[in-house]
């Protein structure tokens, strides 16, 4: 199937696309399925770029370029077609043709599955990561895991979630190429036996059992510049030896490490398979970035000045054990040397302070399952040690606290910190609170090797894919050169803030948006909504710290006043609350707070007393592509974790440039996000991290005492279990009222009073539509910072000092990537 002219014109890529079509499904095309026309022109459009993507591949390697390979457990992609047809500059001629022949593209885009291979923010962002470094033309490649199951598929059954497989991969995934000759081995069990031949150290890994992992690669296209780079995703399969005495068991072991995301690891046998998965795609990736760089430059002493190696959060750590192994027993390299060269080719990304997210893996698993990385790994701590005893003397705290063999377990992000020669937090206050108090004894060990990098998001996904209204606004005050840089046509709406016009046309926009959320919730929950009402958001992975519970006890609280008061009733804006969130399945709380959500919602949309004032909405199923239509709908985004937990946040981005208003903690981005619009266009309420961070060490916080003195906060959690849901049996929420009064982590009812004040804010605020749609445009204004492409320059500037990426020319006959955005404008109204 020869593509490469086929998008030229409308006309040129109707008849290949017919013809293609006919040709793969032997069928005329009359008789063909929006399923079958998605895997054609996702087919074309592979092979239109395939050019493209092997010259980005040949120059750089002919330059002999620096490259970076990032690594992460996670790269939450979402449906690929329209922002490949985008980035590509051809959907300005598949729009036009399809039209023509009758065809609905939307129809045909929603045909492709999300992507299985993320569950939150961690994953969204690297794949935004992957977008603008491929647009910036540098070259940055992605390894991941072929998970054959996303992380689940949620439902809800009686108010509680449910899970189901995520068989994404149940159809054909048109975008990836199998690698068979790329396959990489990778050994795990057995034992380490070391002899000395010739006066060099021979080590050989004895009665391991093989794993071959087989490379699947993805495009990652560049918008308009003709770079591709490339995700690569390593699926188990069976090694050429394996153990014939079990031959089904090694099957069914091996298949479970490409199975799924995050499997549970509460028992021994969890544990091992999380492991196993880390090191899998790990040795994988790094074994084939050193059999590339070999065959470029002949040898590996240049590793430091060709080759960055960044781990994404701590489940790539192995990175580091990994490369020494390499460098030393393959390579034959000094310890000292090695050891040199691995830590100045590693770079570490932090991403959480929470203790249970910085992995630590028992000894007696991590050295059964990977006998030569621990050995490796304990050799790099004994070295550590010695260095910091000749600092800091022996048996020194700075020594226990640095150490990555400790209590039994071995400490991941030790690991991480001590093998780069970079560790960035995700946003200014993260990175502070990293540098001065969760890292700090790291940070004044190795002065200089903490910055920051405050965390971003792809515009052209999140705006110019996802809300063609904003587009022509955006084309019409800030130049249709926007796209190209945010962060500098952006403030040109800050001219038009308060022009009346223009405000007319950004709540249209807002309209516009809101009705395209409603029309799909009430199609697929049968809920219907007030497009009038305030649309006040939290959509994002079910924790504690990040306190939907006290956004569903805010509600419950409003309920109880608006059947109560009724001057409150009169002068109460109607506003609906919508959560999108999964829950971990062994996470017993969170999934209780799902059925609390849900019994809220049952008991308050049907009271026809306030349902016009008051309704909530669960949204089953949150993913990338659901994202994709809350995000452009939202008036308020909830961004109200305890202060100092959230290292970023990347949804309180998405919302804001697309013109919501932040009502949340000074917490991770948000801080950043106060000081781009100033006090005035955010509503900020609740402790600071400072305040937090004190409470936890001082103690003195008492939940008692915010339940026996505030009313409000004693009728919300008597509710929770004195038959107030009638339609529950009344133990349903004890955990939920235990987990309150008992120790309150999380604060919850302390930072309540506040937060009800915010609440009322915004509610008085909206009333004001002048007052609102400034403060609206002034947050889509100040959000060109928080693109991924700035964020992704300063990586490069800081970090990696990698050089753009220059291929061939453009071709003369596609649409430009600002084009395909205009013709999306007309086609996806609401």
């Amino acid at each position: 199937m020869n593509n490469y002219p086929n998008f030229k014109d409308k006309e040129t890529f109707k008849k290949a696309f017919k013809a293609n079509v006919e040709a793969k499904y032997a069928i005329d095309f009359e008789k063909s399925t929006p399923y079958q026309q998605y895997v054609v022109l996702g087919e074309m459009i592979r092979y239109y770029i395939a050019k493209d993507w092997n010259n980005t591949n040949q120059v750089t390697f002919d330059t002999k370029a620096k490259k970076v390979y990032y690594f992460s457990m996670e790269f939450l992609i979402g449906r690929m077609i329209t922002n490949n047809l985008m980035n590509a500059g051809v959907y300005d001629v598949v729009k036009e043709a399809f039209d023509d022949m009758g065809i609905d593209l939307n129809e045909v885009e929603h045909q492709e599955s999300d992507a299985g291979l993320g569950n939150g923010g961690l994953g969204r962002l690297a794949a935004c990561f992957m977008d603008s470094v491929a647009s910036l033309g540098l070259p940055v490649h992605g390894n991941c895991i072929r998970y054959r199951y996303g992380f689940f598929e949620q439902g809800v059954v009686n108010g509680y979630q449910v899970e189901h497989p995520d068989r994404w991969l149940k159809d054909v995934h048109v975008w990836e190429i199998r690698k068979d000759d790329q396959a990489v081995e990778i050994p795990f069990y057995g034992y380490i036996q070391m002899s000395t031949v010739n006066g060099k150290l021979v080590v050989e890994h004895k009665d391991a059992e093989y794993v071959k992992a087989v490379p699947y690669d993805v495009p990652m296209i560049g918008a308009g510049n003709h770079i591709v780079n490339t995700l690569r995703l390593w699926s188990a399969e069976p090694a050429s030896t394996y153990p014939e005495n079990d031959a089904f068991q090694y099957a069914r072991n091996l298949r479970e490490i490409s199975s799924m995301l995050y499997p549970n690891d509460d028992t021994d046998e969890g544990k091992l398979l999380r492991l196993k998965q880390q090191y899998f795609f790990v040795a994988a990736g790094v074994n084939g970035a050193l059999r590339l760089h070999k065959k470029t430059f002949g040898t590996v002493k240049n590793l430091a000045d060709k080759l960055v190696f960044h781990i994404n959060d701590t489940h790539p750590a192995l990175i580091v054990p990994e490369l020494m192994r390499y460098l030393v027993d393959e390579e034959g390299l000094a310890w000292e040397e090695a050891w040199n060269i691995t830590k100045n080719c590693c770079a570490y990304t932090n991403h959480t302070i929470l203790a249970e997210a910085l992995e630590k893996w028992p000894v007696h698993l991590f050295k059964r399952l990977l006998p030569r990385i621990y050995t490796i790994t304990e050799e790099i701590n004994r070295r550590i040690l010695l260095e910091i005893a000749s600092v800091y003397g022996p048996n020194s705290k700075q020594a226990y606290d640095m150490a990555i063999i400790k209590d039994g377990r071995v400490h991941m992000a030790n690991l991480a910190i001590h093998g780069s020669f970079s560790v960035n937090g995700v946003a200014a206050l993260h990175t502070e609170i990293l540098k001065n108090i969760e890292m700090k004894v790291f940070n004044d060990y190795y002065p200089g090797k903490f910055n920051n990098k405050t965390n971003g998001i792809t515009h052209r996904r999140w705006v110019a894919q996802s809300n063609p209204e904003l587009v022509e606004i955006l084309d019409k005050y800030c130049g249709k050169d926007w796209i190209k840089d945010p962060e500098k046509y952006f403030p040109e709406l800050l001219k038009i803030a308060d022009d009346p016009k223009a405000q007319k046309e950004f709540a249209l926009m807002k309209k516009a948006r809101k009705e395209a959320l409603a029309t799909k919730i009430f199609n697929e929950q049968g809920i219907s909504l007030d497009t009038n009402s305030i649309f006040d958001v939290q959509v994002k992975r079910l924790h504690e710290y990040k306190r939907q519970l006290m956004n569903a006890l805010h509600i419950m609280y409003i309920y109880n006043r608006l059947k109560s008061d009724a001057e409150f009733k009169k002068n109460y804006h109607p506003h609906t609350f919508i959560f999108g969130a999964k829950a971990a399945s062994g996470y017993v709380l969170a999934k209780k707070i799902i059925k609390l959500i849900n019994t809220i919602a049952d008991k308050v949309n049907n009271d026809y007393e306030t349902n016009s004032l008051l309704k909530v909405v669960f949204c089953v199923n949150y993913n990338v592509t659901y994202a994709e239509t809350i995000m452009p709908a939202a008036d308020v985004s909830e961004q109200i974790s305890t202060a100092s937990k959230e290292a970023s946040g990347t949804g309180n981005m998405k919302f804001m440039m697309n013109g919501a208003i932040t009502c949340g903690t000074l917490d991770g981005a948000n801080v950043e996000i106060g000081e781009l619009v100033g006090d005035e266009n955010i509503v900020i309420f609740g402790m600071t991290a400072k305040e937090v961070t004190d409470l936890y060490d001082q103690g003195g916080y008492n939940p008692w005492d915010y339940y026996n003195n505030d009313q409000r906060i004693r009728q919300v959690i008597d509710q929770l279990t004195n038959g107030f849901f009638d339609r529950v049996d009344r133990g349903e929420f004890q955990m939920i009222r235990d987990t309150l009064l008992g120790k309150d982590n999380y604060f919850v009812l302390k930072d309540f009073d506040s937060y009800v004040k915010a609440q009322e804010k915004i509610n008085e605020l909206y009333k004001d539509q002048k007052k609102w749609l400034h403060m609206s445009i002034v947050n889509i204004a100040k959000s060109g910072f928080f693109t991924t492409d700035r964020t992704m320059r300063q990586y490069n500037e800081d970090i990696w000092h990698v050089s753009p990426i220059e291929t061939v020319k453009p071709k003369a006959e596609a649409a430009t990537p600002k084009k395909a955005c205009q013709k999306r404008s007309s086609a996806k109204k609401a």
